[in-house]
């Protein structure tokens, strides 16, 4: 089973951009259906976006659509979001999610593989 962890949050000024990455330890990621889910404080974890596992398949939530682009790299086991013209609603902490198979899920029930997150913060 992979193990993943999160990295790339932090602060950001409206307007502006980040990169989440989550990388995966301990299997091999071209296996796994991969997500990103965020939660806000006093939120439900929410779905952001799913990519099949040969990147051939994206789904984004209607937020991230057009801002979010979500991407793998299978040969160094890396999952990446690339986030641009961020709002304060988009503050949470950002959790990359694995499910293995082919299946693409949009909730987070499905997913049994979690990294613990990592904090995005946007300040106006």
């Amino acid at each position: 089973q992979v193990q993943l962890v999160e990295s790339g949050g932090g602060t950001v000024q409206a307007g502006g951009s980040l990169r989440l990455s989550c990388a995966a330890s301990g299997g091999d990621l071209s296996g796994y259906v991969m997500a990103w889910f965020r939660q806000a404080p006093g939120k439900d974890r929410e779905f952001v976006t799913v990519i099949s596992r040969q990147s051939g398949t994206t789904r984004y939530a209607g937020f991230a659509e057009g801002r979010f682009t979500t991407s793998r790299d299978n040969d160094k086991n890396m999952l990446y979001l690339q986030m641009n013209n961020l709002t304060p609603e988009d503050a949470a902490v950002y959790f990359c999610a694995g499910r293995f198979g082919e299946a693409l899920y949009y909730d987070r029930y499905h997913f049994n593989r979690w990294g613990q997150g990592t904090q995005v913060t946007v300040v106006s």
